[in-house]
């Protein structure tokens, strides 16, 4: 037990430093930022139990994701209405991007927040040390269902509320930061309804009209072809060929911005559609690129 001098000396302690609750004195920074600066959209190739566990359930390489959105006519959903299961908190990390990189950003996991769709689209694997071939070729991709995608809109724009940080080119597909390895959302993901309702980045058609002339008159270079998917986000060297890490790039952006043709062939279409991004979003960036046009 304390004696009575010991039991003195805190009591006379705490009445010169006002013991109790520890308090804080709140001065803003300038300094600062939201953790959370990207919004993250994949589909699961599975149907909702299977995701469900997945997602949940530790295994030797276990995955999650902070949302979970069912679809109609999945006999492993347990409702009749559609609802969005929250599988971790915005405030904790969930592993869903895994290996990643957007605009100078790796490791996406720790400042993104990610949202899994309920779709049974699928891609054939490819044997390891083959080439890859054509993912058209080897890929079925399903539409999605009409009250999903309103429910997904809900989401979002919740997510965007709460987490300003989140610019409109940072609203992502997991094909756009990992397209080596990845394709979903894929082609049949509505992106343009997206931005519509006010989430994610969309080009405008007259400035894409306005470039598509001048690549057509006169074909950009494919280095100026790449140094542009990089301003804009994606991971890609300037080598002026057309090598894998290029064609997965620009089969990424074409499901995003051109879903009706994703060969990840350089065209003018895709640069006019990129160069008109980047004058909407990247402006600072795109004035670099232009010099090299003049």
């Amino acid at each position: 037990m304390m004696s009575r001098a010991v039991v003195i000396a805190v009591l006379a302690s705490c009445a010169l430093v006002a013991c109790g609750p520890l308090r804080y004195v709140d001065v803003d920074s300038e300094n600062q930022s939201s953790r959370i600066s990207h919004l993250v959209i994949h589909f699961t190739t599975g149907d909702f139990a299977e995701s469900l566990r997945v997602l949940t359930e530790r295994t030797e390489r276990p995955v999650s994701v902070h949302y979970l959105v069912p679809e109609n006519g999945d006999p492993t959903y347990p409702r009749q209405r559609l609802r969005v299961y929250r599988l971790v908190d915005e405030e904790q990390r969930a592993w869903h991007a895994g290996q990643s990189h957007w605009h100078g950003d790796n490791a996406l996991n720790g400042t993104s927040i990610g949202i899994e769709i309920v779709n049974r689209s699928s891609c054939i694997a490819v044997a390891p040390g083959t080439e890859p071939g054509d993912p058209a070729d080897r890929c079925e991709f399903l539409d999605f269902d009409a009250e999903q995608i309103d429910l997904v809109i809900e989401l979002a724009l919740d997510i965007l509320r709460r987490n300003p940080g989140i610019d409109p080119v940072d609203v992502v597909g997991h094909s756009d930061i990992a397209p080596d390895r990845r394709l979903d959302p894929g082609p049949t993901f509505p992106w343009r309804r997206l931005y519509e309702h006010g989430i994610g980045a969309w080009y405008d058609d007259d400035t894409a009209d306005r470039y598509r002339e001048r690549f057509q008159a006169d074909p950009p270079p494919l280095a100026l072809l790449q140094r542009g998917l990089n301003a804009y986000g994606y991971d890609v060297e300037d080598t002026g060929e057309h090598d894998a890490r290029t064609r997965d790039a620009l089969t990424a952006f074409q499901m995003h911005f051109r879903p009706s043709d994703w060969s990840g062939q350089p065209d003018a279409e895709t640069a006019a559609i990129l160069f008109a991004l980047l004058e909407k979003y990247r402006p600072r960036e795109l004035s670099g690129l232009l010099e090299t046009l003049l």
